[in-house]
């Protein structure tokens, strides 16, 4: 679907290009607003309608497969009310119901295969190593240190394959519809901090989604161009900075357009406290390169604050 709304856009820019030579010069400060609206809008649009696809129905079958002949009426109620209905219920999102569950449990003293079961389902529905491990070691002060001791023995079977270093590139995914992508290795040498690339588009206007970790930034660096070029960005998720060269930076929030020039040196990277991602579109121009300088030193950096 985003793939499809990113090849309407790109047409659409093809027909504004053509109208826009037809037209004359006069017009192209009109078009360029319009294509940037369009553009905008598009992204707007891809969003809205990612959002709602990013969350599949839940179904369950267990009490149909285990209790169908004995107990049909509890296997309905269990497959098409409690899973098919409430965990689909769009109040809460199934990785905050799945705490919920697991705590729920917990707190009853199950901690045999149907909380196993639930704690394999959270991990499903994104709930972290480190989420979990929190969750529990803060209820072993209300459900029992027992309970708490026997939940632990197999959360950490289910999470036993997960990295604690990863749980917080984890936690940000779920916080935007575009991957984090790949370690950025091929730019590495100009960024400060762990980076991450994923190509969304390169047709028409190619554009690519970056993710920072806390306190990555990249280098000062230059878009050049003889005509048009520059840069935009549109942050998707987290916090971050930009800042061009003899400017105060700019914090930029989820929503938040930054329109860089050609030929102006500037730097953005993520917030001290948190992840940052932001889409990156190449505009087009003449005779375009990009030279890279030095880095943002942590004294400057770190007067920024969080």
């Amino acid at each position: 679907m985003l793939r499809n709304l990113v090849r309407r856009f790109s047409h659409g820019m093809s027909y504004l290009c053509i109208r826009q030579n037809k037209i004359g010069t006069m017009m192209k400060p009109i078009f360029q607003t319009v294509k940037t609206g369009v553009l905008l809008g598009m992204l707007v649009s891809a969003l809205n309608i990612q959002t709602a696809m990013s969350q599949e129905k839940i179904t369950q079958t267990a009490g149909r497969v285990q209790l169908g002949e004995f107990a049909p009426k509890f296997a309905e109620l269990n497959d098409d009310v409690l899973f098919g209905e409430v965990w689909n219920r769009k109040g809460l999102s199934p990785h905050d119901r799945s705490m919920i569950t697991v705590a729920a449990l917990v707190g009853k003293g199950i901690i045999d295969s149907s909380l196993t079961h639930h704690l394999q389902f959270a991990r499903q529905n994104g709930v972290t190593r480190t989420e979990i491990s929190e969750m529990l070691t803060h209820i072993a002060f209300y459900a029992g240190w027992p309970n708490a001791w026997g939940a632990f023995r197999l959360a950490k079977e289910v999470w036993a394959g997960d990295a604690e270093g990863d749980d917080g590139k984890t936690a940000f995914q779920r916080e935007m519809i575009f991957p984090v992508g790949e370690p950025n290795t091929a730019y590495a040498k100009y960024f400060t901090g762990n980076s991450y690339l994923a190509r969304v588009s390169t047709e028409q206007i190619p554009f690519s989604n970056v993710t920072f970790e806390p306190r990555c930034r990249n280098n000062w660096h230059i878009h050049h161009a003889t005509k048009g070029g520059g840069q935009m960005l549109v942050c998707v998720a987290g916090k971050g900075w930009y800042q061009e060269e003899g400017e105060p930076a700019v914090q930029m929030l989820p929503g938040d357009v930054v329109h860089i020039p050609a030929n102006v040196k500037h730097w953005h990277g993520a917030a001290a406290d948190s992840w940052f991602a932001h889409l990156a579109f190449e505009i087009p121009g003449e005779d375009t390169s990009n030279e890279w300088f030095e880095p943002v030193t942590d004294e400057a950096y770190d007067k920024l604050g969080k």
